[in-house]
């Protein structure tokens, strides 16, 4: 719905307002997941012209991704920046803006290194906290500006109940602030349906996307949701939705059901479990995308105090789906790839000209092996490189008679050096 006219609009976007890169990179000798050996020039943030290997000249910087696999690159749809890092606080987890900021900023880089140049962050806002953790987050975005794209979602405790009038006044003030979504977990509400529809006519009211955090053990609460949420643009998700795996097979087939005609998305976290909730698990992703429901992936809680070992990794995020739920390594990568852009609204992206220079190049000539042993990666965001991992195995001397395979770095025709192999 068309947000109200006479209604205050918040600021314009960041990202809208990032340059991007004006001048051309070459990206030559890359492999895509169809075998091509293909040169890539980008220029203006776009995929200007996709070639046979050799075939394009360089119009300014080159980059030679012999041995690399270029992929698009990955989006995270459901991280929790405010909360990110605090695993190995000494003591109570220090929630001030400057605080706050530095951890998401550095939790935005790691995953950036990942290679996910777009992050959908849920940020908590009221209880003793009020708008500061929102306010820390936007200022992360801000100082992110040309090297990844950060979204807030707002996150009230309550809206329902005289408790809920706060939260919800704080809720409208959160977005006219610059939160670009608005969600929160209905769970923790003492009337969930009441939350939804409070968090539904902020949506309505200024036209932005809905992302709802439930376990979606209720499948009564699931219909309800599901009915009230359909038709509405830009769009509802909901996730981690772990419940899901625990209801009937039949319950779980009909909420599946009434999800993917209501066109609400799901965003599992293969990890299992983050912030918000103690449950461990995940949705039933194949049942889910077999109703025709849009499954997406995301990392959850990044080393915080519900999950201290995440990684916010979406590579491991689809190698989890590949081994656990069954998934092609094609479709665990669209989990993560075309699928949370989808959901977080971003525009498609295809090694392709004209599609978006949004691009991760992994040491690997297939997927599958670049799911399972991904750790040399180049990060290209609106068409410049923007991060970059190396890694070295090395091994004693003895090992040299094993006559190891010798990779070069990009851009350099020498051996990795005596004993390495680089990954």
């Amino acid at each position: 719905m068309s947000a109200d006219s006479k209604q205050p609009q918040p600021p314009p976007d960041d990202r809208a307002a990032a340059p991007a890169d004006t001048t051309s990179l070459l990206l030559s000798n890359a492999r895509l997941t169809d075998g091509r050996a293909v040169d890539v020039r980008l220029g203006g943030g776009r995929i200007e012209a996709v070639g046979t290997a050799g075939s394009l000249a360089a119009r300014g910087a080159r980059v030679d991704l012999a041995g690399y696999l270029l992929l698009p690159a990955p989006a995270e749809p459901h991280a929790h920046a405010d909360s990110a890092l605090t695993a190995d606080s000494p003591g109570p987890v220090a929630y001030t803006t400057e605080e706050v900021q530095r951890r998401a900023t550095e939790a935005a880089l790691l995953q950036l290194g990942h290679g996910a140049t777009a992050l959908r962050a849920q940020v908590r806002i009221g209880d003793v906290h009020g708008l500061g953790p929102l306010e820390a987050v936007l200022q992360a975005r801000r100082s992110l500006r040309g090297l990844a794209d950060l979204t807030a979602v707002a996150a009230p405790r309550l809206l329902t109940g005289a408790a809920g009038a706060d939260g919800l006044a704080m809720l409208r003030d959160a977005v006219k602030m610059g939160a670009g979504v608005v969600g929160g977990c209905p769970d923790l509400d003492p009337d969930p349906t009441g939350y939804v529809e409070a968090v539904l006519e902020v949506a309505a009211e200024h036209g932005c996307p809905v992302d709802l955090h439930t376990d979606g053990d209720d499948p009564a609460r699931l219909a309800r949701l599901a009915a009230m949420a359909g038709g509405l643009r830009p769009g509802v998700t909901i996730g981690p939705c772990a419940g899901l795996s625990r209801l009937p097979a039949d319950q779980a087939r009909r909420a599946a059901d009434q999800l993917a005609a209501a066109g609400v998305t799901v965003v599992c976290l293969p990890q299992g479990g983050c912030a918000a909730t103690e449950l461990r698990g995940t949705a039933p992703v194949r049942l889910l995308r077999a109703a025709g429901v849009r499954v997406a992936a995301g990392g959850g809680a990044l080393r915080d105090v519900s999950h201290p070992v995440g990684r916010g990794d979406p590579l491991e995020a689809a190698y989890l789906l590949a081994s656990l739920s069954g998934l092609s390594p094609e479709e665990a990568y669209g989990a993560v790839s075309a699928d949370a852009r989808a959901a977080m609204g971003l525009p498609e992206v295809r090694v392709e000209a004209g599609f978006p220079a949004e691009l991760l190049a992994v040491r690997g000539e297939r997927l599958a092996g670049a799911l399972s042993l991904a750790y040399s990666r180049i990060v290209v965001h609106r068409g410049r490189v923007v991060a970059r991992t190396s890694a070295v195995r090395e091994y004693c001397d003895s090992a040299a008679a094993l006559d190891l395979p010798r990779q070069a770095r990009p851009d350099s025709g020498g051996p990795a050096g005596p004993g390495a192999v680089r990954s």
